[in-house]
C-alpha cells in the first residue's frame, strides 16, 4: 500500500507563501504528475513528501501512516534528482549498490538487486564505467537504478529529464512509463513540461502560485480545463481566449454571431460577457467557395506565420485579441485567410472569476 495523502499542507519561506492549503490524494500505484511554471511550489511539495522539507501546517500520510515526523530514511521512498546526484568516483555498479550498502544489506542480495535493476534499465554493459564516461541518458538510468534497488513504496522524481536533449527526453519518457508498469508502484513526478505531463501521467496536478488549480486525468485537463490558467498553460500552444458579448441570446465577437441554444442559454445564465476559449488546432482553413462550411466562418487579416515541422502557426486578431491557428504546414496562407471553427469546440469562462462555465 503506497497511497500518499496530503491534508491542508502549507509552507512559506521568508514570509512568502510557497504552498497554500494543499489537499491531494495520490492513489496506490498511480503515476501522478505535478506540473506548473518555475516557482509554483511543485518541487517544494515533492521535498515535503520526501521529508527534505517540513510543512508549516497540515498532515502527510504515506501508506496510511502519519509521516510528518518520520525521518526521510524511514519513509521508504526513493528520490531521483534533476542533477542525477551520482558519485563521480564510484562505478555504475557501486553507485546503484550504495543505498543498500548503507543499510548493511547482504552482499549477495545487493548483487541480485543491482543486476536486476541493470537488466531492467539496459545497463549491463556499463556497470564498470564511471559517471563521466556515460551520456546524459545513461546517467539518468543509473539514477533510476539506484532508486529501483531500494524497492521503495513511492518513487519521487524532480524534473529528471530536463538536462537531456529533446530526442532523448522523448525516449526516456517512454522508458519511465514502461518502468512504472514493471515496478507497479506509486510514481510522483515533477515537471514544467506540459508534453511530459500529458503523455506520462495517470493523473495531473496543476499548480500556480502555491495552489492547486486542477487535478484530473490528462484527457480531462485538456478537454475540460478548470480555469483560464489551466487552459492557457496546458497544450503545445495555449488556448485562445476571446472576450465575447451576449445580446438577446446571441454570442458576438468580431464579426462572429452565434445564436445560443436553450441549453447554452441556461448554462451561461444572465451573463452579458464571457471569455470564449478556442484551441489553435480547432481552426480549419477554408478555401473552396463551392463548398458550404459546416462551422463558423471567419475572414481575418494575417499578422504573421510561424512555420515549423509539420505545422505552422498563423497569427491574426479577433476583436483586438491576438489569436493563433495551428494548420498543416503544406497549406499556403496569404495576407488574408478564412477559417472555420465549430461551436461545439468552444470553451466558456467567466469574465471575472476566470473559472470554467462549460
Amino acid at each position: 500500500m503506497s497511497k500518499v495523502e496530503l491534508e491542508g499542507i502549507c509552507k512559506s519561506f521568508d514570509k512568502k507563501n510557497i504552498l497554500s492549503d494543499i489537499n491531494l490524494t495520490i492513489e496506490d500505484k498511480e503515476f501522478c504528475i505535478l506540473v506548473g511554471a518555475s516557482g509554483c511550489g511543485k518541487s517544494t511539495l515533492l521535498r515535503i513528501i520526501a521529508g527534505l522539507e517540513t510543512p508549516d501546517s497540515g498532515s502527510l500520510y504515506i501508506g496510511g501512516r502519519y509521516s510528518n515526523n518520520v525521518q526521510p530514511k524511514d519513509r521508504n521512498i526513493a528520490f531521483v534528482f534533476q542533477s542525477y546526484a551520482l558519485y563521480p568516483h564510484l562505478s555504475v555498479y557501486d553507485n546503484m549498490a550504495f543505498p543498500l550498502k548503507l543499510r548493511k544489506t547482504d552482499k549477495k542480495r545487493i548483487h541480485e538487486k543491482v543486476m536486476n535493476a541493470s537488466e531492467i534499465l539496459g545497463l549491463d554493459n556499463y556497470l564498470k564505467r564511471k559517471p563521466k564516461e556515460l551520456s546524459g541518458g545513461q546517467r539518468q538510468r543509473v539514477a533510476l537504478g539506484r532508486a529501483i534497488v531500494r524497492e521503495p513504496e513511492v518513487f519521487l522524481m524532480d524534473e529528471p529529464l530536463s538536462n537531456l536533449d529533446a530526442k532523448l527526453r522523448v525516449q526516456m519518457r517512454s522508458e519511465i512509463k514502461k518502468l512504472h508498469k514493471k515496478l507497479d508502484t506509486t510514481f510522483i513526478y515533477v515537471t514544467h513540461d506540459q508534453t511530459e505531463a500529458l503523455t506520462m501521467g495517470d493523473k495531473i496536478v496543476i499548480l500556480n502560485e502555491g495552489k492547486i488549480q486542477q487535478t484530473a486525468s490528462p484527457e480531462d485537463i485538456f478537454n475540460y480545463p478548470a480555469n483560464t490558467f489551466v487552459a492557457t498553460f496546458m497544450g503545445n500552444s495555449p488556448m485562445n481566449l476571446i472576450p465575447a458579448n451576449i445580446n438577446d441570446n446571441v454570442l458576438c465577437f468580431d464579426r462572429v454571431m452565434v445564436t445560443l441554444s436553450d441549453f447554452n442559454k441556461k448554462i451561461l445564465g444572465d451573463r452579458k460577457k464571457v471569455l470564449v476559449g478556442i484551441r489553435p488546432e480547432n481552426f480549419t482553413p477554408y478555401f473552396t467557395e463551392s463548398i458550404v462550411p459546416t462551422g463558423i466562418r471567419m475572414h481575418v487579416n494575417v499578422d504573421g506565420i510561424e512555420a515549423g515541422g509539420a505545422e505552422k502557426n498563423v497569427h491574426f486578431k479577433l476583436d483586438n485579441t491576438d489569436v493563433v491557428a495551428k494548420v498543416n504546414n503544406k497549406v499556403n496562407i496569404g495576407a488574408t485567410a478564412d477559417f472555420i471553427t465549430d461551436f461545439a469546440d468552444f470553451h466558456f469562462f467567466d469574465i471575472d472569476t476566470k473559472q470554467r462555465i462549460v
